[in-house]
């Protein structure tokens, strides 16, 4: 039988059989030390392989915000230029604006040089006093000069100003609230304050030597100068106005308004004016005398008064309206424009700020 020959062979050969399996032994521990060197080779190397993937992503990282760098670096680059462009365009524009406000500011000097000269002209060719220039002067605010269209001069020259309590203000409710405040408030009211501002401009249209008289009139007519009522002021210098003036700004608008009185007080004048400037408001609210208890006036009442007291005026003297116009007033303007017309006069109706 095989079996038994072979352990026969073997247990014989039993020197053999240790070498073989020592050899065996040692193949299989070479073996594994070489397995295990490539083991760790493998390793290794995949570990470079590993480094190197980690590198690769980090340049390509870092080429990636390098090149995002440098387009936004870029873009600034392009914004900078235009900004610097449009800077330069604007500093271009500014240096054209400025030499065009140069040469306008230079213009406007020339032009005030000119007007300088002009007026020094006017100056010297302006008369003395003494030689017919006005006794007195009026300087509006803004220094403004005044065309009105009146017809100015005369050598008897007679101002009637309006001083009813409608010349506290403009509308009814102004008159009412001014009406129920001290004398001292009711003086400092805008609208009078208007009218003794056009009759001290008045006084400065009167040449020197001609004459002069100031009357108010509410329900009856005086004159501001005591002493003076039927006579004529001669204008020899500026305290002959200012001594009107004093008396007008005494006065405190009060009661209602009679044209016919006025008219009457410039009827009885002797000589009669030539020349008749009327300071008022509105249509005249009541005739020869007032009526015993305060009441509405109908406009077509008011038109009738106004009648009665132009058939009282002067013969021949024109009537020079100047119309400070009251609210709910509105045939003032018409029928005084045709008292100024009848009688060859003018007629004013002036902004609030005049003169």
């Amino acid at each position: 039988m095989i079996g038994p020959n072979l352990s026969e062979w073997a247990l014989k050969k039993r020197s053999l059989v240790i070498f073989l399996m020592i050899i065996s032994a040692q193949v299989r521990v070479k073996a594994d030390l070489a397995n295990d060197d490539l083991r760790a080779e493998a390793t290794k190397v995949e570990q470079e392989v590993l480094d190197a993937k980690k590198n690769l992503l980090r340049l390509r990282t870092e080429t990636t915000a390098r090149d995002t760098r440098a387009t936004g670096a870029a873009g600034e680059i392009e914004r900078l230029q235009n900004l610097i462009e449009e800077l330069r365009a604007k500093a271009d524009e500014q240096d054209n604006d400025s030499l065009a406000k140069t040469e306008s500011v230079e213009q406007l000097r020339a032009d005030v040089q000119r007007l300088q000269e002009g007026a020094r002209r006017l100056a010297e060719a302006t008369p003395q006093p003494g030689t017919g220039q006005r006794i007195r002067s009026f300087v509006g605010t803004g220094n403004r000069q005044y065309l009105t269209g009146m017809r100015m001069g005369g050598q008897r020259v007679l101002i009637l100003v309006d001083a009813s309590a409608s010349m506290l203000g403009r509308t009814y409710a102004n008159v009412v609230r001014y009406r129920a405040m001290p004398d001292e408030r009711k003086v400092r009211a805008p609208k009078w304050r208007q009218t003794l501002g056009t009759v001290e401009w008045l006084t400065t249209q009167i040449q020197p030597g001609a004459r002069f008289q100031i009357y108010a009139f509410n329900e009856q007519a005086a004159t501001t100068v005591a002493g003076s009522d039927g006579g004529w002021i001669t204008a020899k210098d500026g305290s002959d106005f200012d001594a009107a003036l004093v008396g007008l700004r005494k006065i405190v608008p009060t009661k209602g308004t009679s044209l016919l009185k006025a008219f009457q007080a410039a009827r009885a004048m002797k000589p009669t004016p030539d020349n008749i400037f009327l300071i008022t408001d509105g249509l005249p609210t009541q005739g020869a005398t007032a009526p015993a208890e305060p009441e509405p006036i109908r406009a077509d009442r008011r038109a009738n008064f106004l009648r009665q007291a132009s058939a009282e005026l002067p013969a021949n003297v024109p009537v020079n309206v100047i119309l400070l116009p009251m609210e709910g007033d509105p045939e003032a303007a018409i029928r005084f424009w045709d008292l100024a017309m009848r009688t060859r006069g003018s007629f004013l109706a002036p902004a609030r700020d005049w003169p």
